[in-house]
């Protein structure tokens, strides 16, 4: 699943908001809460129920990546597992021209050499309060649908606001089952995360696109990190003990992690938007951009070496995308959503308790006919596709920043409240590369787009290329910001409104020139939201009546638990296996003379004799899983860690719209060839003494 676990394109969500996903089929489907665990189901199928205390120590060590995917605790002493891929933002901001650790891996021999990764936030869930009641009842029957939204953004700020001050903790009011009930999550924070370990790139993605979302596979896809507080590792109570034989087939397994959205609860005419509409324009985005940035990285090794962070997550939303797609178009799909829907609206036509119900699926299809006549101006300006740039981003965001705190606190944007203040803050000032030849690049990009999406003519346009090319202005915008230092963003943001003005900042000024218009797309999108999530309410309300509260909400980038089997599947006919071994890496790099992007790694093949190469190399499972569950711990009955997630076939990229274990699955890194890796490969036995609780 790679970067499109964090790098969602930014686009219009008709159904941005949650409803019930629906009752889970005989397979074992679901994204369960931690409050609301899937006790009778593993009782059920599986004779299995876990204990209060299993559960807890589960989701304390499971860890959330502020730049998107999952991790987990693997040692007392603060040592934090994910994906290479998940760290790879990491990975890139500590590189230079000089050392690419990216690309050639890192091992930190002892804690002094732990590299300290700026602008990186980890999260834990500490605990989970049910908020509906006093959210609901801030919003009394018949407000008008603005007042209705400023209201409920209103109460949750001022919830968030309250729960940071008494505790400490961050604070997210989460809407689950599309407004059906808002939940508070309350993370303990870590922000000093330091670098111990990464293989080389090639290691972690042995096969590259090719092999990207296929099975089998042969990636050594992980990323280790310590936490550190008050200068020293953390001690931990919770955390995961380690399995070195790992996950066996036909085995129970469990997944915990931050599932990031998925959209099992829209309605049919909202799916029929994606297919028709948003993931075709989508995908015309992101593969424009690739052959842009691929172009771009083939004139020079630092070029590859600035645009490949960027560049791989185009591929992989590219390939995600492209899979959701070939699903809605399957029709079968569509008619089992249709005939679910079909059936639910019968019922409600036919209970005079649920009347008030009967209209939802109307409002919803109204909205969207609305956001979908202004998506184009919102994607453009709000979620600027026009304005490719992260020197713009942090331009916008210093903009938006000095006016949103002359504000109360309930009437803000959403990412500019007191509860998101600190994490805000904390990336804002992160140091980090800015290449501007790369800059140029995206944002002239942007501007060419721009005019081809509004007309050249218009008066946007024209102020926005003031009388330039798209590549000539983009070349002078990005000349004349200095908000690539990280200390200029900070002073001009401590220095408020008076400071923004006196900056006379290039990035700055463009974000002043169309903040109004972006904006305004975006109040016209949020209060069609608003419209929706009433009525994505009401539907959840008539289907608890009729089916029951058995059924878990679509993915929030919040815990969630999974569980299935270790489990091969069939394909064309041929009998996939549940493993790959190590002996097979080296016959995949065979097959292909050792040839990018299946050539081994000069310590891989330097070390062939020492391994042992029966050892179970990647895995699959039946669990429920989509992007942002990358680096998610797999873990038995007794809660020991025996893999990690890092991938899902192709035959699973459907799980945005529905779960199906005839051939999805969940692809793993087994933990016994975590420890051959470490151990054999890259003279690390003391890495991977702490991960089997020995003494080095």
């Amino acid at each position: 699943m790679k970067l499109s676990d964090h790098v969602k394109p930014y686009t219009v969500m008709l159904s941005m908001g949650i409803v019930l996903a629906g009752q889970p089929t005989g397979a074992d489907e679901g994204m369960w809460l931690y409050n609301h665990p899937p006790r009778q189901l593993l009782r059920e199928r599986h004779g299995f129920e876990p204990s209060e205390a299993w559960l807890e120590n589960l989701q304390r060590a499971s860890v959330r990546f502020s730049s998107g995917g999952s991790g987990e605790f693997v040692s007392p002493d603060g040592l934090v597992l994910s994906n290479h891929h998940v760290g790879s933002d990491s990975l890139q901001r500590l590189s230079s021209k000089e050392h690419d650790y990216l690309h050639d891996g890192f091992y930190a021999r002892t804690r002094a050499e732990e590299k300290p990764c700026p602008g990186l936030e980890l999260n834990v869930l500490e605990s989970i309060e049910d908020v509906t009641a006093r959210v609901n009842a801030a919003i009394p029957p018949g407000m008008a649908d603005e007042a209705a939204f400023a209201a409920r953004r209103g109460v949750i700020a001022a919830i968030e606001k309250e729960s940071l001050e008494k505790t400490g903790l961050r604070s997210d009011v989460v809407t689950l089952y599309q407004g059906g009930q808002y939940h508070l999550y309350r993370f303990k924070k870590y922000t000093d995360v330091r670098l111990v370990f990464a293989p080389e790139e090639q290691a972690a993605f042995f096969g590259g696109d090719p092999d990207n979302f296929e099975y089998p596979r042969f990636d050594l896809d992980i990323c280790l990190f310590r936490v550190y507080e008050g200068g020293k590792p953390v001690r931990l109570k919770h955390y995961l003990k380690w399995s070195a034989a790992g996950a066996a087939e036909g085995e129970l397994v469990f997944v915990s992690g931050h599932p990031g959205h998925t959209d099992r609860s829209r309605t049919v005419v909202e799916l029929e938007y994606q297919r028709d509409v948003r993931l075709p324009r989508e995908l015309l985005r992101v593969k424009r951009l690739e052959v842009l940035l691929g172009v771009f990285s083939e004139r020079s090794a630092e070029n590859a070496r600035r645009a490949k962070p960027e560049l791989f997550g185009l591929k992989n939303v590219r390939k995600a995308d492209d899979g959701v797609l070939e699903g809605l178009q399957d029709p079968t799909v569509l008619e089992r959503k249709r005939a679910a829907e079909q059936k639910l609206r019968a019922a409600v036509a036919a209970n005079p308790a649920l009347a008030p119900c009967a209209g939802a699926w109307d409002r919803i299809a109204q909205a969207q006919q609305v956001i979908g006549t202004n998506a184009l101006k919102y994607n453009l300006l709000e979620h600027a596709h026009g304005f490719h740039s992260e020197l713009f981003s942090y331009g916008r965001q210093l903009l938006r920043a000095a006016e949103e705190r002359q504000k109360p606190n309930g009437e803000r944007l959403e990412e500019y409240s007191d509860s998101s203040r600190e994490s805000f803050e904390y990336d804002l000032f992160a140091e980090q590369p800015i290449y501007a030849d790369v800059e140029t690049l995206k944002l002239a990009d942007g501007f060419a787009q721009l005019a081809v999406e509004l007309g050249y003519g218009h008066p946007l346009v024209q102020k926005v290329l003031a009388g330039k090319s798209p590549r000539e202005r983009a070349s002078e915008l990005i000349r004349g910001t200095k908000l690539g230092d990280a200390a200029v963003r900070k002073k001009i943001y401590e220095g408020g409104l008076p400071a923004l003005n006196a900056a006379k900042d290039s990035m700055i000024e463009l974000a002043r020139l169309v903040d109004a218009e972006a904006r305004a797309a975006r109040k016209v999108v949020d209060v069609q939201r608003e419209i929706q999530q009433q009525a994505h309410a009401q539907i959840a309300k008539a289907r608890y009546a009729v089916e029951g509260d058995s059924a878990y909400p679509d993915a929030t980038f919040t815990l969630r638990l999974a569980f299935g089997l270790v489990k091969g599947y069939e394909e064309d006919g041929r009998k996939i296996p549940h493993q790959t071994t190590l002996a097979g890496l080296y016959a995949r790099a065979a097959e292909h003379h050792n040839e990018p992007p299946f050539d081994l790694p000069p310590k891989w093949a330097a070390r062939r004799a020492k391994l042992n190469l029966d050892t179970p190399y990647n895995f699959v499972c039946t669990a429920d899983i989509v992007g942002g569950n990358s680096g998610s711990p797999v873990v038995n009955r007794q809660g020991e860690f025996v893999g990690i997630i890092f991938d899902g076939n192709l035959q699973s990229l459907i799980a945005d719209i529905q779960y199906t274990d005839e051939q999805g699955r969940a692809v793993s890194v087994h933990s016994s060839a975590i420890i051959e890796a470490l151990t054999k490969v890259y003279d690390a036995a003391p890495l991977a003494a702490e991960l089997l609780g020995k003494k080095p």
